[in-house]
């Protein structure tokens, strides 16, 4: 792909800019954006399809997180009887 580019760079009629310079840019207009622009979440709290990735992936995280805490602690664990033993009595 750059050989044909430069091919096409160097065979080209215009005089006017070197290979090289016409090189460049085309290489930035290659990184125009597409699509729609992302935000952050607390931007756009309700529409999850336009957060930055990182935003969406640090928020999923925390919502696992906060389900599998509340299912630990509403079927979880041990339940300690705690038995007192009544104290003797002295004679």
């Amino acid at each position: 792909m750059a050989s044909r580019l430069l091919a096409a760079a160097a065979s080209s009629s215009s005089s006017s800019a070197s290979p090289l310079a016409r090189l460049i840019a085309r290489r930035r207009l290659a990184a125009d954006h597409h699509g729609s622009t992302k935000v952050n979440m607390w931007q756009e709290p309700l529409n999850p399809g336009n957060w930055k990735e990182e935003h969406f992936v640090l928020s999923s995280l925390a919502m696992w997180g906060g389900i599998f805490y509340g299912v630990a602690k509403l079927f979880g664990g041990k339940k300690e009887d705690k038995t007192e033993v009544a104290p003797a009595q002295a004679h």
